[in-house]
């Protein structure tokens, strides 16, 4: 039977790949993805002046000199491969063919993040089956696999935290059983550490988590820290040599002085960009967050069945910490991310758009949440509360597609929406706003000189078909000559429609079992 069990998983695992790997594929540009670009292309100036001069001036004025462009690396040559394939599937410029093209490298990275997510939690359970479930719960997971069909940023960075997590914990079990330490482990440890680094600064809090697990080593293994050291200064040597070469390598704002730094978690600690982010009916803004920004989040975007589990913890801690390579594993991931939190809220780090920059510690979550359910039920009732949620995931993916990184539980929805929550934060219905405004137009044979106001990041999808003017939304109120068309998506929903205006769209969408569409954008006519 079990045998049986594993042909599902398998064939769920290969469905999963094909049809996600399409819908990223035909997911619409997002707000980030030029800045992204300009990142990347600076830094690679930049490397080009370094070598030729041995400087790079442009870089070091760069307003965004600490952005990690480390996944670019993994991603830039499948853009490159499959770039004419998204042009074609998307009717979409050659530029916004090579961004689309990222999305589905950043779905494969968040698949392959599953498997550390199964070893992970299979430690602590030790159970097959449930283990099983639980990592398709994590892959269907609405939040998270919205953001994984575009975000090139969070995603990989979740990914490689999930990857160091396993890593680190592998290789303290194995000095825990005094068992030798290959070299090569060391060294695979030291870059994916450094690559998790060069995505984003904030990389550099997996050593919060290292010391964590460090802590637990010590206490578990009852060695004394002199003695550690004494035993393992060899293998420390290694690491902190490799950790810090990798880490330099793969930011080349650090080349011209390492010390960049500490000046680069000072800048993205407090990013001098206050953005406001509707939060339970209030506007929240990124420089001044109060700290139940965070919980209020949380409390929203945790599947309830997560959120209930968490909270078992202490019905179930005298169970789970029955042997020390459980508690080492469960220990780590239940304190680090309390941690993360307090590390968040004490140094007032901007934060915004929900919970994009801590959206690795959702697999944390997940994984001690799973622990605390699989100690606290019997197994078959588990089972069955699992198979329900895989279920319900499944629907709810269905249903808000594109919109899958918007979800909200269940608690959400007893409010209103878009009054309460942003909206599309990361402008996703932009690309069918577009298809709508080419309808229109062709429909009605209008002259494509006409003025389209809204965002320019979505001007890949509109200058193959010939439109020239487009325009910020913010002018619309400026625009003197009619007709034109204004669109309204991204934060512009919150702001007036245009005047004397007829409305042609209203982009929607809705969870399932529920009648109550949001809207995500609408189009207008102004004759």
């Amino acid at each position: 039977m079990f045998k049986d069990y594993k042909i599902v998983f398998y064939l769920f695992i290969i469905l999963y790949l094909i049809i996600g790997s399409y819908f990223s594929l035909i997911n619409g540009i997002t707000s980030d993805e030029f800045h992204e670009q300009r990142n990347l292309l600076v830094n690679l100036t930049a490397v080009k002046d370094f070598f030729s001069t041995g400087k790079y001036d442009e870089l070091l004025n760069y307003r965004d000199r600490y952005h990690g462009v480390a996944f670019h690396l993994i991603a830039v040559p499948f853009q490159l491969l499959i770039k004419d394939f998204v042009i074609n599937l998307n009717d979409v410029s050659e530029y916004g063919g090579f961004l689309m093209a990222k999305h589905v490298v950043v779905f494969f990275m968040f698949s392959f993040s599953g498997i550390f997510f199964y070893l992970i939690l299979f430690k602590i359970v030790k159970d097959e089956k449930i283990t099983f479930l639980s990592t398709v719960i994590y892959l269907l997971y609405p939040y998270l696999l919205g953001h994984a069909q575009f975000n090139a940023k969070d995603v990989p960075f979740l990914s490689f935290w999930l990857i160091c997590t396993y890593l680190s914990l592998s290789l303290f079990e194995t000095l825990y059983f005094k068992r030798p330490i290959k070299i090569q482990n060391l060294i695979l440890l030291s870059f994916v550490t450094a690559f998790l680094i060069g995505i984003r600064i904030a990389g550099l809090l997996i050593f919060v988590q290292y010391f964590v697990t460090f802590s637990i080593y010590l206490e578990k293994s009852k060695v004394g820290f002199f003695s550690f050291l004494k035993e393992n200064y060899k293998n420390l040597l290694v690491v902190s040599i490799s950790i810090f070469l990798f880490i330099i390598i793969l930011n080349p704002i650090f080349w011209h002085n390492p010390l960049e730094i500490i000046n680069s978690i000072t800048r993205m600690a407090q990013y001098p960009q206050n953005i406001g982010t509707l939060t339970n009916g209030s506007l929240m803004y990124s420089l001044s967050l109060p700290s139940s920004y965070y919980f209020i989040w949380l409390f929203f975007k945790l599947p309830i069945i997560i959120l209930l589990g968490y909270c078992m913890f202490p019905f179930v801690e005298t169970k789970v910490f029955k042997d020390e390579i459980t508690t080492l594993y469960y220990g780590t991931i239940i304190i680090t991310v309390p941690l993360i939190l307090v590390i968040f809220i004490f140094k007032d780090v901007a934060v915004y758009d929900e919970l994009r920059h801590l959206l690795f510690i959702f697999p944390l979550i997940l994984i001690t949440a799973f622990s605390n359910l699989f100690y606290f039920f019997k197994r078959k009732i588990l089972f069955s509360l699992l198979f329900v949620v895989t279920i319900f995931f499944i629907l709810e993916n269905f249903f808000l597609n594109p919109y899958q990184y918007t979800w909200l539980n269940s608690f959400a929805k007893i409010k209103n929406i878009e009054k309460n929550f942003e909206v599309d934060y990361w402008g996703v219905s932009n690309k069918n706003i577009q298809k709508k405004i080419i309808e229109y137009v062709d429909k009605r044979d209008i002259d494509k000189s006409i003025c389209i106001y809204g965002d320019f990041f979505v001007k890949e999808f509109l200058t193959p078909q010939n439109f020239e003017c487009l325009k910020l939304y913010g002018q619309v109120d400026e625009a003197k000559v009619r007709p034109f068309i204004a669109y309204k998506s991204l934060r512009n929903v919150r702001r007036s429609d245009p005047k004397d205006c007829k409305l042609i769209w209203n982009e929607t969408f809705k969870y399932s079992f529920t009648n109550k569409e949001i809207s995500a954008g609408t189009v207008w006519y102004c004759d």
